[in-house]
């Protein structure tokens, strides 16, 4: 019989605001869109009661994070103005900030990053992996956590023309490589930051399995920052399974089990309670397997 203790996750903790995070198991991120246009759930959490309903609720149903977003970044999506932005996520940001887990804002605009803080924001989540000018400089003395995701383009733009990499999980390692220097060269320390592939980000649906399949090839070597996957309800799963966004919920939990099987430490789901369970299945079998055979 063989008996260990080691976590199912290698990643290191992170500094998240109020809290550090510990990756004993992967962590489910609860998507909170708070815009008429995501997607999957666009304008169902536009109000502030709705949104923090929402919060309260996938909190209940297990989610170890939220995480807010005021612009949809779907392919095609325009960007919206900064006031619009601060008016949709500054006041749930406050009014979730008693909440018992971290909270996420998910912008890549300077001010709203310098806004969300302020009101309480525990984590930044940017698709544009801090490139704006003055991201950075938004995050930089603050504790928040932050996520560093990889973009081929912009949202606008990205799913126009094919994507080509010559391969595409170097191309995305070094992109961390390079974004992880740049952070550190800011002073930010290497145990605030997450890193993103960016599933469906200027990628073809290839490629977005080949990242899956190869996720723990996409950190710099040597590194163990924490792992987040987005895939939930994303058309990379609708390219294999022919369904719309409404009807994901099956591949989008086949695709959480996927990258916390391959070591991703943080999922980011629109169906927490869903994704919960088949986490803990998983994870069942992975403690059997390592107690082994009586």
């Amino acid at each position: 019989m063989t008996t260990s203790s080691e976590p199912l996750v290698s990643a290191q903790p992170l500094q998240c605001g109020r809290f550090t995070l510990r990756f004993d198991r992967p962590l489910v991120m609860g998507i909170l869109n708070v815009t008429p246009d995501s997607f999957s759930d666009g304008g169902r959490f536009l109000s502030r009661d709705a949104a923090l309903a929402r919060a309260e609720q996938m909190i209940a149903d297990g989610a170890d994070m939220i995480d807010i977003g005021g612009e949809s970044t779907r392919p095609g999506a325009p960007p919206v103005p900064l006031d619009e932005e601060l008016a949709r996520v500054v006041p749930i940001v406050e009014a979730l900030h008693a909440v018992r887990v971290p909270i996420s804002v998910d912008t890549y605009k300077p001010a709203v990053m310098r806004a969300v803080l302020d009101a309480g924001a525990d984590m930044i989540n940017d698709i544009w992996g801090f490139r704006q000018e003055g991201a950075i400089d938004a995050v930089a003395a603050s504790q928040c956590g932050l996520c560093v995701m990889h973009m081929l383009g912009e949202p606008r733009t990205m799913q126009l023309h094919e994507p080509v990499y010559e391969d595409v999980v170097a191309s995305v390692r070094d992109f961390f490589v390079e974004r992880v220097s740049a952070l550190d060269a800011a002073g930010v320390v290497a145990d605030r930051i997450s890193l993103d592939p960016g599933y469906g980000f200027g990628k073809a649906i290839g490629h977005n399995y080949t990242l899956l399949a190869e996720l723990p090839a996409t950190l710099p070597h040597g590194t163990h920052f924490p792992l987040l996957a987005g895939m939930s309800r994303k058309s990379m799963l609708g390219g294999v399974t022919g369904r719309g966004a409404g009807e994901r919920l099956p591949a989008s939990l086949a695709a959480a089990v996927c990258a916390a099987e391959r070591g991703a430490a943080i999922i980011r789901v629109h169906d927490v309670a869903e994704t919960v369970d088949a986490l803990k299945v998983w994870q069942a079998t992975k403690d059997a397997a390592r107690r082994g055979h009586h």
